[in-house]
């Protein structure tokens, strides 16, 4: 119970839950669960949010933890935007949970995400993809001789602890006036940065030590995060 915050881990109802989704992605259905979707699903991810949140701030002091469930909040609605897509599908088959830091919009800060999408769980730090106004500002700060150099040890920090994966690289070519032959020309093809990491559900997930799994994996992605913080804020 970290800081008063009691968290026991997810029901393996919420993994069925999402299972049974896939196959019956219409209103109808959901309808008809919505009240395990409360219990088994908002309201664990809630108890989450709140414990996850008090262990973050000794990485993060300033994280943002916010239960609600409303698309303001850390968990993600379950609602699909099908406005502009051809997947017309209503529901998102997966649980989304975001803890942020910075003062701009939601996702346009660097933060901590649990992707839970069954059978698979991911877990990632940092920045899915820059707001315009902050591409030309990272940019900069991976040519800058401190800033770029201090990504580079970052890097190598979160890879040397585990199986990460160091993503954002979205262009095949290094942007018009910068070096294509800068040590960190490969830094300058991304639209993001982020670590995650991704596998089977673990056990942990249905206990208590889920809060540890999840800790641990976080604390190890953080330096991606400082440096984020670092050069956007």
């Amino acid at each position: 119970m970290p800081d008063g915050f009691p968290f026991d881990g997810f029901p393996r109802a919420l993994v069925a839950f999402y299972e049974d989704l896939s196959y019956n992605n219409n209103r109808a259905w959901f309808n008809e669960h919505k009240d395990i979707y409360r219990q088994h699903v908002i309201a664990p991810a809630q108890d989450f949010v709140r414990a996850m949140g008090a262990r973050l701030r000794a990485l993060a002091p300033d994280v943002v933890a916010d239960p609600r469930a409303n698309g303001a909040g850390s968990i993600f609605r379950i609602y699909r935007d099908t406005r502009f897509s051809k997947d017309k599908t209503p529901y998102k088959t997966f649980l989304g949970i975001f803890f942020w830091e910075g003062s701009r919009k939601k996702t346009e800060n660097s933060g901590f995400y649990l992707h839970l999408e069954p059978p698979r769980l991911m877990l990632a730090a940092g920045i899915h993809i820059f707001p315009r106004p902050l591409l030309g500002v990272y940019r900069d700060a991976v040519v800058d001789p401190e800033h770029g150099s201090a990504l580079a040890k970052a890097v190598k920090q979160v890879s040397a602890r585990g199986p990460y994966e160091i993503g954002g690289r979205h262009y095949k070519r290094v942007p018009q006036g910068y070096d294509a032959a800068h040590e960190n020309a490969d830094f300058l093809l991304h639209n993001g940065l982020h670590a995650t990491i991704e596998g089977d559900i673990p056990e942990e997930l249905y206990t208590e030590a889920c809060l540890d799994y999840c800790f641990e994996r976080f604390r190890d992605m953080a330096p991606i995060h400082a440096w984020l913080r670092t050069v956007l804020e």
